[in-house]
């Protein structure tokens, strides 16, 4: 049975296409990958399916939509059942919204931070923009490289940081950097590493020695970047906030 909402939708002339991919943009816009956003997607309209169901109507490969949906549970936005087929939920859009929405409150809130303190400090070029995935992660590199004693890393996309950087976070494991690593649960961590494990994370921010700091996109796509020591205290006592904070 039809429900009186889509009713009206559909008497209205709404195109479900259309709105499909406005959605799925909208969850890319968040962290989403295609797959995962098609993923979603589809949960919500079924309520709940196996990952052939949910890979036919969310068109995505079969032999990726396990994978997908598994992915989609460890950034929070689904959940599995045991048995055999694994069956798979939504988390209700609602609960989603809510934690994306706290979660940007939180980014922003470090923007009006940069914000604030390049206004009254009132020093140019204290922060500098990085445009491009190799060069993002190629400064990350350079940060985790000159750390002295601490680096904090938050990002949801831990696995893709590891893969590109991973022998210099060991190599700074191995000096004696003090290094904390906030991701998203699942995630494979470096032996020796601190973890907190805090879902819906969107942003990666990077912090050393209370003195450099990083902010990067979703995607590591661009990022802004400060060598300014007040400012970047600020940000790592903000990422301290956040590992305090209980789930």
């Amino acid at each position: 049975m039809v429900s009186q909402d889509l009713s009206k939708m559909l008497a209205g002339g709404v195109d479900l296409e259309q709105e499909f991919e406005r959605a799925t943009k909208t969850l890319e816009s968040i962290g989403l990958s295609g797959y995962e956003a098609r993923g979603y997607i589809a949960l919500v309209a079924h309520g709940y399916g196996s990952a052939e169901t949910i890979a036919e109507t969310a068109r995505i490969p079969r032999t990726s939509a396990y994978k997908v949906l598994q992915s989609l549970c460890q950034k929070g936005f689904a959940i599995s059942t045991r048995g055999r087929p694994t069956i798979f939920k939504p988390e209700a859009p609602s609960k989603v919204k809510g934690r994306v929405i706290d979660h940007l409150e939180d980014t922003f809130a470090k923007l009006d931070l940069l914000h604030e303190v390049l206004r009254s400090k009132g020093e140019p070029q204290l922060v500098y923009t990085i445009v491009t995935k190799p060069r993002v992660l190629e400064k990350i590199g350079e940060l985790i490289d000159q750390s002295a004693e601490t680096c904090i890393v938050s990002t949801p996309t831990f696995s893709e940081i590891r893969e590109n950087v991973g022998k210099k976070i060991e190599q700074a494991i191995a000096r004696g950097i003090r290094f904390t690593i906030i991701t998203e649960p699942g995630q494979k961590i470096p032996e020796g590493a601190g973890v907190v494990n805090r879902k819906g994370l969107i942003a990666t921010d990077v912090i050393v020695d209370g003195s450099a700091a990083l902010i990067a996109a979703p995607d590591l796509s661009a990022c802004g970047y400060t060598d300014n020591a007040s400012l970047s205290r600020h940000l790592e006592n903000f990422l301290e906030i956040i590992m305090n904070l209980k789930e």
